[in-house]
């Protein structure tokens, strides 16, 4: 009843910019934190960047100057500007929320599909 759906993926050059978006659709009371995650061939799955609610964010290391997430509330999206983008940036990048279903007191994780980013000359 619950949907994650990315979009924005795909071939970039080294130093070039994309931007991911993550829509949440269905049966939503409230949405947490939502946040993008990435996985490169043979590697776990690691993080990017988060957003509360309140816009309070977090970024691993190897992105911030470069990557930008940000939310948009009232559309239930949240976004990842990407910038100044490596080969080593090389992944599929899945977005993730931790929300609170309509009828339910608890919250719980989602995750979307997966998009593919790929930077390569």
């Amino acid at each position: 009843q619950v949907q994650l759906v990315e979009s924005g993926g795909g071939l970039v050059q080294p130093g070039g910019s994309l931007r991911l978006s993550c829509a949440a659709s269905g049966s939503i009371f409230s949405i947490n934190a939502m946040g993008w995650y990435r996985q490169a061939p043979g590697k776990q799955r690691e993080l990017v960047a988060t957003i509360t609610s309140g816009g309070s964010t977090i970024y691993t290391d190897s992105v911030k100057g470069r990557f930008t997430i940000s939310r948009d509330n009232a559309k239930n999206t949240v976004y990842l500007q990407m910038n100044g983008l490596k080969p080593e940036d090389t992944a599929v990048y899945y977005c993730n929320a931790d929300l609170t279903q309509m009828g339910r007191f608890d919250s719980r994780n989602y995750w979307g599909q997966g998009t593919q980013v790929i930077v390569s000359s």
